[in-house]
C-alpha cells in the first residue's frame, strides 16, 4: 500500500475563510487555454488547516467551473501526492485536486497518534469539498486511499458522484491473504530475499525492488521512470513519504499489518454505496489480486472493473496513458448519469 519499494501507493477541512495561501500569491493560470500537461505546475496551491494540523493542496482546471471536479486520494498512510501527478491531463476538462495528506508530502507532520484514525481522515476529505467551494465531485482513491474512498461515498453519497476503489485496499484481512498467496506462489529465492527485506537488518534496496516485481508476476517488468516524474520529484519539495504513519497505522512491510489497521474492514459498506457509480480499478500484475476485487464486485451490484493492461499496483506509474483514458472515459459517463 506504501508508495516506495513496493511501487504502491483526508486530508483538509475548513470553510472558504480558513484557506491558506501556499505562497504570497496563489499560483494561476496565465490562460484558460492553456493545455495542462502530467507533472504539471500547479494553478492553485493551499495549505487547509485541518484536526491536527495544515495540509497542502494543490489545482489544476479551475477554468472548468461548469465540469464536476475530481479528487485523489493517495495511498499509504503515510504517501503522497505525487503518483496521481501523471493524470493531469484531467485537468484539460475538470478541475483536477490533489492532496498530500497529514503527516506527509509538503503537509504538516505533528506525528501524533491521536490524528490517526480512519473517521479524521473521512471527515477531512468532507472539509476540503466545503473549503473549495465544491457540492459533488468524483472521489479516485488508490489502495490505502480506496478504503477512504468507500467510507467517504457511504456517509456522504449525496456529495458523490461517482467512486474510483483503485489498487483495492478495502479489507486487512482480505490483503494479507492475498499478500500471503503470492509470496507462497514466489520462487525460493524471491521468498528468501523477501524474508531479509523484511527483517531489521534488510539487504540493498535494489535486491528488494528486484522481489517485489518479481513477486508481482515473472512478466512484470516496471517502465523506467520519464525525465518529466523524475524532475516533478525531485523539485516537488516537502517530506515525502512518512514511514512512521506506515509503521504505526499498517506495519512493518506489506505481507504484515501490526498496526491501527491490523483488524480493518470495509466490506459491509459495499452494500451501501451505488454500484452503478463504483468503478474497480487494478493493474494486470497488481497485489490487489482481481479474483478478490470480483468478489467485491459481487457486494457491489452494477459495478465495473477495469484492468490496466501491463500495469502493477503502482498503475498510476505504471502505464499512465492507457490508467488516463481509463479514468477520462469513467469520470464522462458518469458525469452525463451513464
Amino acid at each position: 500500500m506504501k508508495m516506495t519499494v513496493l511501487q504502491v501507493l483526508a486530508f483538509l477541512i475548513a470553510v472558504q475563510s480558513t484557506l491558506i495561501p501556499f505562497s504570497a500569491s496563489a499560483t494561476q493560470a496565465e490562460s484558460s487555454t492553456d493545455i495542462t500537461e502530467p507533472f504539471g505546475p500547479p494553478e492553485q496551491e493551499l495549505m487547509v488547516e485541518v484536526e491536527g494540523g495544515k495540509v497542502y493542496v494543490r489545482q489544476n482546471g479551475l477554468s472548468h467551473s461548469d465540469a464536476i471536479p475530481v479528487i485523489f486520494v493517495h495511498g499509504g498512510p503515510g504517501g503522497t501526492h505525487n503518483g496521481f501527478a501523471a493524470m493531469l491531463g484531467l485537468a484539460n476538462e475538470r478541475r483536477v485536486i490533489m492532496y498530500d495528506q497529514l503527516d506527509s508530502g509538503k503537509s504538516d507532520q505533528p506525528n501524533a497518534p491521536a490524528n490517526w484514525r480512519v473517521e479524521r481522515f473521512v471527515e477531512s476529505l468532507d472539509k476540503i469539498r466545503l473549503a473549495l467551494n465544491i457540492e459533488r465531485w468524483h472521489v479516485v482513491g488508490h489502495s490505502w486511499g480506496s478504503a477512504l474512498a468507500l467510507e467517504y461515498a457511504a456517509k456522504y453519497p449525496q456529495h458523490t458522484v461517482s467512486t474510483v476503489l483503485g489498487g483495492t485496499f478495502i479489507s486487512t484481512p482480505h490483503w494479507i491473504m492475498d499478500a500471503n498467496l503470492l509470496v507462497t506462489a514466489a520462487p525460493k529465492t524471491i521468498r528468501e530475499s523477501l524474508k531479509q527485506c523484511e527483517s531489521e537488518s534488510p539487504p540493498a534496496e535494489d535486491i528488494c525492488e528486484n522481489a517485489y516485481s518479481v513477486l508481482y508476476s515473472p512478466y512484470y517488468q516496471p517502465k523506467p521512470a520519464t525525465e518529466a516524474a523524475k524532475a516533478y520529484y525531485k523539485n516537488v519539495g516537502g517530506n515525502g513519504f512518512n514511514p512512521l504513519i506506515y509503521n504505526q497505522m499498517w506495519g512493518p512491510s506489506e505481507f504484515s499489518s501490526t498496526g491501527v489497521l491490523k483488524h480493518y474492514d470495509a466490506t459491509h459498506l459495499l452494500t451501501e454505496i451505488d454500484g452503478s457509480r463504483t468503478l474497480f480499478m487494478i493493474g494486470q500484475y497488481d497485489s490487489a489480486r482481481i479474483d478478490t476485487v470480483q468478489d467485491y464486485i459481487k457486494l457491489t451490484p452494477g459495478a465495473e472493473l477495469a484492468v490496466v493492461p501491463g500495469g502493477a499496483h503502482g498503475f498510476y506509474s505504471d502505464r499512465p496513458i492507457i490508467t488516463q483514458a481509463i479514468l477520462k472515459d469513467w469520470l464522462a459517463r458518469k458525469d452525463s448519469g451513464f
